[in-house]
């Protein structure tokens, strides 16, 4: 008779889950309620509880279960689900993608083996019940920096129960038998400790926006731990492979984002009084407010070209040039230029910063002997006056930054590898030609890159552009006191304001005093003060002078900082490279200010039609939208505000002129500006 072959097994662990997400729900519900206004990082120490089921496959064999049992039959598989519950810390820097795990806690390895068929027909079970204290400890990887981690490391087990039960039934053939009964008892030659290892992904699903302090995440996540170590006994073959399913709920505390302080610098209104005798000469000076602009600090994005003219070999004058001696005074980072009011003027002077890009290059291969690069040299006249090209820049680097020539390679080509004039196109060829004639610099040295790719594709690290807009120091309330014939040994200040409060400032000894408006008129916005300067000279001589001044507490702009981007497009896309969308998701999109805005412009260049362009531009600015707005639902943030613009070729509101092709190039772009509020 063919024996019946029995599959057992038991989820005990089914209720873990939604008793988590039941936890889960009911922090959340907490910290809902205990929304602030103040913004606070991710946690860096994380603390919870993990739980799960451990889905556990034995293979090997098994046949003696202890000294006073050894069953007829070896048994080879079995399956089981175990209960899985730890208490975990987590340690994971902010802005980093490494970090720390450590979960210790109970861990079942419950399994029912296959029934087998003993000598006398007879169809037989066993289970077996081991679990274990568990230590885990496990490094942990974010490799995109987002929700998303892998962590693995050794696993070490202390046994605390090694239970089994064995059944072994009847003949079928013989249905008068009397049923043998089930043996319980413990295994025997038990491995104490179990020293292995796991692999494991997570994903922490954020409960608490950053608003709150105190943070909770929930976790699911998913660990396979392989047999290599896991064998139970020392005594034959019997081994294990676990895979756990689980979720975790942490929580930690922030720390608060410190705003910058509202810094008052003192701005007085106009007037200033000079009072001149045969010895002395005394003037209190209050400057008008100064005019302020809103700061931008930009991230400028650098083409890995260098344009040529037509009908010309020779790098165009347009580009900065400098002498072997004028090296030494070209620092990289020290390209900071004040952004203009009007947008238009950002031509000239970051076209500036563009020209400068063969000495940005020579200064970072300067800096880094181990860097090389290819220069690829494309001309519509054949590779050979594309080597040409190629070399012109070769030399100049060579000649002027010392560079070694065997660091630089060229090659020439008909075209470039993503060329601007595409098969069949009939429109506008010229300016097409201009942009398409240029040598390309192509390097996989991660010093000339951008940080977060590599590749030969890859474009040059970008520059970032500040604006610095600061009061001058002669915003200041100034007293500046001269003596004809002979100099002040001493001399001090009384001011009084309207109310008769008096306060004195000195003695001072220097010819020329600044006192901040704000350590004078305290929380007053304004007000009038009668000034009283005594000084003694080195004669012994005191002389007294007096006069009135209206002094106006300077305030800060009301615009704030706001941080600028750019991405670049190929001719006539819409759609962003995957470089720039990791660019986006990874350095952008997390720098986006807890409720702030996000304002997108979309440009093109004049090549084709303006009603196309003005589409074009659009869409690029809403591909730009849609690859935020994607990194923040993914990190559950609802709190940004966007405003979409698609300007076209409109020459009063593009961002750089379109004579010279790398203006061209530039326009093909979308400016992302990040505002703390509206």
């Amino acid at each position: 008779m063919k024996p019946i072959i029995h599959f057992k097994v038991r989820i005990q662990s089914r209720k873990i889950l939604p008793v988590l997400m039941l936890c889960a729900a009911f922090f959340f519900g907490i910290t809902t309620t205990q929304a602030q206004e103040d913004s606070y990082t991710r946690p860096t120490w994380m603390f919870g509880i993990a739980g799960g089921a451990n889905f556990n496959y034995y293979n090997g064999s098994t046949q003696s279960l202890n000294s006073s049992l050894s069953v007829p039959t070896t048994f080879h598989k079995a399956t089981g689900t175990g209960l899985y519950l730890a208490p975990l810390i987590e340690y994971h820097p902010v802005d980093s993608r490494w970090g720390l795990m450590l979960q210790s806690g109970y861990d079942n390895r419950k399994g029912f083996f296959d029934a087998v068929v003993t000598p006398c027909n007879c169809i037989a079970d066993l289970s077996a019940n081991i679990s274990y204290l568990t230590i885990e400890p496990s490094l942990r990887f974010a490799p995109f920096k987002g929700n998303f981690y892998l962590y693995g490391g050794p696993r070490v087990a202390y046994n605390l129960a090694k239970s089994f039960s064995y059944t072994q039934g009847t003949n079928p053939l013989y249905p008068n038998q009397i049923a043998n009964p089930n043996v319980n008892g413990d295994l025997s030659s038990m491995r104490k400790t179990v020293v292995s290892m796991q692999i494991a992904a997570g994903y922490d699903i954020q409960l608490s926006s950053t608003s709150h302090r105190t943070q909770f995440v929930f976790s699911p996540f998913v660990s396979f731990q392989p047999y290599f170590g896991q064998n139970p006994r020392w005594i034959e073959t019997l081994n294990l492979t676990t895979l756990r399913v689980g979720a975790a709920l942490k929580f930690g505390r922030g720390h608060r984002v410190v705003k910058e302080p509202v810094i008052f610098e003192p701005v007085v209104a106009p007037s200033q009084t000079v009072f001149i005798d045969s010895e002395v000469l005394f003037s209190a000076n209050a400057p008008k407010n100064i005019p302020t602009e809103r700061r931008v600090r930009e991230v400028f994005p650098l083409r890995n070209y260098i344009f040529f003219d037509l009908g010309s070999n020779e790098i165009p004058e347009r580009y900065v040039l400098l002498k072997k001696s004028e090296v030494k005074d070209f620092k990289e980072d020290q390209m900071e230029i004040i952004t203009p009011k009007r947008i238009a003027g950002r031509s000239v002077r970051q076209m500036n910063v563009y020209y400068n890009v063969i000495n940005i290059l020579g200064d970072r291969m300067q800096k880094d002997p181990s860097t090389t690069i290819l220069l690829v040299g494309s001309s519509d006249n054949g590779p050979k006056e594309g080597r040409i090209m190629a070399e012109s820049v070769k030399h100049y680097l060579i000649d002027v930054f010392e560079i070694d020539a065997n660091r630089i390679s060229i090659e020439g080509r008909y075209k470039p590898k993503i060329p601007s004039e595409q098969v069949g196109g009939d429109n506008e060829l010229v300016l097409l030609r201009e942009g398409d004639r240029r040598v390309s610099i192509e390097s996989s040295s991660p010093a000339l890159l951008m940080e977060f790719v590599s590749g030969k594709s890859v474009p040059l690290k970008p520059i970032e552009i500040v604006e610095t807009n600061t009061a001058p120091l002669d915003s200041y309330v100034t007293f500046n006191l001269k003596g004809g014939n002979d100099s002040f040994s001493t001399w001090s200040i009384k001011l009084t304001d309207q109310k008769g409060v008096t306060q004195n400032f000195g003695p001072y000894t220097s010819a020329s005093v600044s006192i901040p408006g704000k350590a004078i008129l305290g929380t007053q916005p304004e007000g009038d003060y009668h000034v009283e300067m005594t000084g003694t000279t080195k004669g012994g001589k005191v002389v007294t002078k007096e006069t009135t001044i209206h002094i106006v507490l300077w305030t800060p702009p009301t615009n704030e900082e706001i941080m600028r981007f750019s991405i670049l497009f190929e001719f006539n896309q819409s759609k962003a490279i995957n470089m720039y969308k990791k660019y986006i998701t990874e350095v952008i999109a997390p720098k986006i200010p807890q409720n702030g805005s996000v304002i997108i412009h979309g440009y093109s260049d004049v090549i084709g039609d303006s009603i196309h362009n003005e589409k074009l531009s659009m869409a690029r600015a809403m591909e730009v939208r849609q690859i935020i707005e994607k990194q923040l639902s993914k990190v559950g943030r609802k709190d940004v505000k966007f405003e979409i613009y698609g300007f076209g070729e409109e020459k009063t509101l593009t961002p750089f002129e379109n004579k010279y092709p790398e203006e061209r190039f530039y326009n093909r772009t979308v400016l992302i500006d990040l505002y703390s509020k509206k």
